[in-house]
């Protein structure tokens, strides 16, 4: 596969890492067993998965905007559905979690980053709709 494709498998595991990082820490505040800060955990989550995995869909997306790709656009597209439905499950845990731990960072994350997955979508939809440059021969026929 060339560059773009793992670049796109890279940023749709980070998407998966990031919603499952959230469920999980979302399942833990509603019977916790220790304290913890969940703003701290949530920023660090953020910082691990979902920052990385943006930046990488708009690499594989710069990568592959030439001639277009089904593949890495259908990539793009399911790590923004992961990312949207993930989202979308932590905020119904949230009203299952006591108020000491409900932190803005807890409150604001799943709205603000189903938000953040629509473009990444779109790209992905865009991908689909490129046409095919033609490949040349020789590196210097411009």
């Amino acid at each position: 596969m060339a560059i773009e494709r793992w670049v796109a498998v890279a940023s749709l595991g980070l998407f998966v890492m990031f919603v499952a990082q959230m469920i999980s820490i979302s399942v833990y505040l509603a019977h916790p067993s220790h304290d913890i800060d969940p703003s701290s955990e949530i920023r660090e989550f953020i910082s691990i998965s979902v920052a990385p995995a943006l930046v990488l869909a708009g690499s594989s997306f710069v990568l592959a905007r030439r001639y277009g790709s089904r593949l890495v656009g259908s990539l793009l597209i399911s790590g923004g559905l992961v990312t949207i439905g993930g989202m979308h499950y932590v905020s119904t845990l949230i009203p299952k979690i006591a108020p000491a731990y409900v932190v803005p960072e807890l409150t604001g994350s799943p709205i603000a980053f189903a938000i953040t997955s629509i473009p990444v979508i779109v790209i992905g939809i865009l991908l689909f709709r490129v046409k095919p440059m033609p490949k040349r021969d020789y590196f210097f026929d411009r």
